[in-house]
Order: C-alpha cells, then structure tokens, then sequence
C-alpha cells in the first residue's frame, strides 16, 4: 500500500513525523509532501496566482511553497511514481472539528484526496495549554491510530466521502472508546485586533472569541469532551437536498 502523508501544520512540524510513525506501521511505502511553511486556516485553497516550489528534504520527503491542496496534487502527479492508495493529512496540532473543519487545511488535504478518488483521512490531536506552552499529546494518537486506521481502511467507502478524525486530549489510558459522530456547532466569531507596529501604521491579527458550549450527545464536540476518539465521515456534496424541492415549488 503506498501512502501519501500531508498536513497544514508544515514539513517539519512534530505531528508530521507522528503520523510518519503512525503510517509506517501500515506500509513502507510511506511519502511525505508537505507545505514549507505553516498553512493553517488555508483551508481547501490553491495556488494559482504564483508558481509553486518544490524542495527534497529527504528520500520520499518533499516540501512544496503552497497549500496542502498543493502539496496532494503534487504528490499525487508529479513526485510519486504512481497514484496512493491512501492519503493521511495531519497529525494535526489541535483538534478539527464543528464548523472549523470548514477552515482547516488539515481537511483540505483529505478533501483533495477525496476529489482525486483516493481514500483520505485527516487526523487531529486536541491540546492544553500549561501556562503560555500548547501541549500536545502526540502519544494518544500514536498509540491508537495504528489499529483504527487498519479499520477504517478496510471499511468500504462511498465516492466523494473522507472521513475526519479527533483524538481528544487526555493520555491513551484515559481514552473510553472511539465514537462516530456528526459535525457539532461551535459558537464563535472572528476579532479584528488592531495594532501599531513601530513606525506607527496600522495592522491586525485575526483572532477568535468563542463561548463555551455543551456539544449534543453524537457530535464531535461531545465525542471529545468525553474522552472519545471521534469518527466523522464528511462528504464533498454540499448541496441541500431537502429543500431542492422546496425551492423548485417556490420557482415554479
């Protein structure tokens, strides 16, 4: 089985060479194309307003100047000798969930995948802070996603569906299961932080305000709360089909 691994987080980022580890407990033929630089909140984007450069790290590892969307393309027509069989995007630092998988270019990659017609699989690892460190329990996702993935993998899955996975943040002892689970709703919004750099002029950070929520019993954000690894299947279709007939009565 050849693997395609990506992430958002960039090609030296310590949850890439997790997931390395993870995937080679599946395969040798594990490959690695990743952004040069931190992507994240890209989301499902593409560069095509500027060339893309392609550096070797290392044999079978490669850093592309673009998006995760970017690095699967490459990947999959141009660097590999032939397409993946499977695509694993992340491990992310911190979890992708609720309607942040709308931003998340950890997503993406698995998104890009799916579109190509190769099984995608993005990975997330929620944190803590101690103090001004984030902290990462990379162990809990390397501990457990060597065996769900050998299941998810085997699970037939239909075209245009890529399957998004969070590992709460606890040790692997205190997980209590693995769950699947629908996206939940987070209750936040976007700041504009305006700040003066030093000759004075302007600029602002984008930053989130979020309050507190229960997520409902089956979402991913209760999954997590609850210690369990969640397992949401997410699919490329957005259309609203429950109301196509409403709005073509409304047009009629």
């Amino acid at each position: 089985m050849r693997i395609l691994l990506t992430n958002d987080d960039g090609i030296h980022a310590e949850g890439l060479a997790s997931l390395e580890r993870i995937a080679l407990t599946l395969s040798d033929d594990v490959w690695v194309v990743a952004p040069e630089q931190d992507q994240s909140g890209y989301a499902h984007s593409l560069s095509i307003s500027e060339p893309l450069r392609l550096r070797t790290i290392g044999e079978k590892h490669y850093a592309v100047r673009g998006t995760p969307t970017d690095c699967v393309i490459m990947g999959t027509k141009k660097i590999l000798p032939g397409p993946p069989d499977l695509i694993l995007s992340g491990v992310n630092s911190g979890a992708n969930i609720a309607d942040d998988v709308t931003y998340s270019g950890t997503v993406a990659g698995a998104m890009e995948g799916a579109l190509l017609g190769i099984r995608s699989i993005a990975v997330s690892q929620a944190y803590s802070y101690v103090g001004e460190d984030r902290v990462v329990p990379y162990e809990t996702t390397e501990a457990l996603a060597p065996a769900l993935l050998k299941k998810l993998i085997a699970t037939p899955l239909p075209d245009g569906v890529l399957l998004n996975v969070n590992f709460p943040n606890c040790a692997p002892d205190e997980i209590e299961g693995t769950v699947v689970t629908s996206q939940g709703k987070l209750v936040h919004s976007l700041w504009v932080d305006e700040r003066r750099d030093g000759r004075g002029l302007p600029y602002y950070w984008l930053r989130f305000g979020r309050e507190p929520v229960e997520g409902k019993k089956g979402t991913d954000l209760y999954a997590l709360r609850n210690r369990l690894v969640s397992v949401t299947p997410l699919q490329l279709d957005l259309t609203a089909h429950e109301l196509r007939d409403q709005l073509t009565k409304a047009l009629s």
